[in-house]
């Protein structure tokens, strides 16, 4: 099944306040969070990785198009998904709202297929 991968930053003293947003995520606004990504098509998995550099959030979404699925969960005007974009602003710096001009990241290795693209 097909699966991107995009990394955030968080900005600089937030990850406590990113965590806090998790636990919304995961605790009273879980079935908005399912329901979003149930609409979109796709499995999310959210991994916080610490750098030397910053904490970085790791998102995997795995669906029959994640691109296109990411760009549709953005872009519905609900209640959640504004609670959710802005949340992400003020702790990322990124307007998930704005459409990519080009995919977020590159596979470079995968051990299921003999070569990825380089």
């Amino acid at each position: 099944m097909p699966m991107m991968a995009v990394a955030f930053p968080i900005l600089p003293g937030k990850t406590a306040e990113w965590r806090a947003w998790m636990e919304e995520v995961n605790g009273p606004r879980r079935a908005e969070f399912d329901a979003s990504r149930s609409a979109a098509g796709v499995h999310e998995r959210t991994f916080l990785q610490q750098t030397p550099m910053g904490d970085l959030v790791l998102v995997t979404l795995e669906g029959d198009d994640p691109g296109r699925a990411f760009g549709k969960m953005m872009s519905v005007d609900d209640e959640f998904t504004k609670w959710f974009t802005e949340r992400a602003q003020a702790i990322h710096g990124i307007d998930l709202t704005l459409r990519p001009t080009g995919a977020p990241s590159e596979l470079v290795v995968d051990t299921v297929r003999a070569a990825a693209a380089v």
